[in-house]
Parts: structure tokens; C-alpha cells; sequence
């Protein structure tokens, strides 16, 4: 889990206008451990947190989910040596 870049983002937002983890969860309408840990990188972005986001500071709700969405890429690339799937053939009609 976790959330390159969408923490910084969202900081970059609220830190000039001078506000605290607790004020910026106030202002988002969601609890402050919801809010630290995403900046903390602990939970992933969601669309809901992303629209929040929006409309609180200004910085595009897909903008944010596609930093996710590459993050997440990026993240199951490191992955694929670990995960030893075959592709599957196209499968035989099969009569029942």
C-alpha cells in the first residue's frame, strides 16, 4: 500500500495556507488518522479522498488518481519476477 507523490501534492496545497494535519482533515470532512495516513503513505488514494481533495485545495481530481493509478503500476512492475503466471491458450470447446 501506499501513495508516491499524492502526499507531497496534497502538502504542497495545504502547507502555504498554513494548516495542520487536524485543520486540513477538518476542512476534507474526514478523520485525521484517514487523512495522516495517506499523506504518511499508509493507505492508498481514493476517488472519494481525491474529490475531497479537489474541491478543498484545487488540484484536479484526475490528476491525482492518475499519479495513483502510475504509482500502482510502477509498484506491481517490481512485482512481476515473484508472480510466475503462464499465459493461458485458448481453451478446446468443451461438450458437455
Amino acid at each position: 500500500m501506499g501513495s508516491a507523490g499524492i502526499p507531497r501534492v496534497a502538502r504542497n496545497d495545504k502547507e502555504p495556507a498554513g494548516l495542520s494535519i487536524t485543520a486540513a482533515s477538518l476542512a476534507l470532512q474526514v478523520s485525521r488518522p484517514a487523512l495522516s495516513s495517506l499523506l504518511n503513505g499508509r493507505t492508498d488514494l481514493t476517488g472519494n479522498m481525491a474529490l475531497r481533495i479537489e474541491k478543498a485545495f484545487g488540484v484536479k481530481m484526475d490528476t491525482l488518481m492518475r499519479m495513483q493509478a502510475f504509482y500502482d503500476i510502477a509498484q506491481a512492475g517490481k512485482q512481476e519476477r515473484n508472480i510466475r503466471i503462464r499465459r493461458l491458450q485458448r481453451l478446446a470447446h468443451v461438450h458437455s
